[in-house]
């Protein structure tokens, strides 16, 4: 729990009395079950390309669309992040590029003198 938290809660309570703070209940299941995330990981590890886009990067709009086309569920935009973000993911491999090339880019940092 964060400080900030504590605070935010504070305020509404000293506006809005015990009202302010009831909890609003369980966020709800996740939207897919682990066998489906371990499916959409599949799916992301074979890249946009086999999917059909010409971008070489998955961006959270082509994912929700993966996800749409797979499983039939359909979320906002926003909410695509939340169950990558809890199995582990990161926004810098969900922009890996397919061609990336390691051992060019360790002679390019080798030569440039950054590595």
């Amino acid at each position: 729990m964060s400080e900030r938290s504590v605070e935010r809660w504070r305020r509404t309570w000293r506006e809005r009395g015990g009202v302010g703070v009831l909890s609003k209940g369980s966020p709800g299941r996740p939207r897919l079950s682990l066998a489906r995330i371990a499916d959409l990981e599949r799916e992301l590890e074979r890249g946009p390309l086999a999917h059909g886009w010409a971008d070489q990067r998955w961006t959270l709009a082509l994912i929700k669309t993966l996800i749409g086309r797979l499983f039939h569920i359909s979320d906002a935009v926003k909410d695509t992040w939340q169950p990558l973000k809890r199995h582990g993911w990161s926004m810098a491999a969900a922009r890996r590029t397919i061609e990336r090339d390691d051992a060019a880019v360790e002679l390019w940092k080798r030569t440039c003198g950054r590595g």
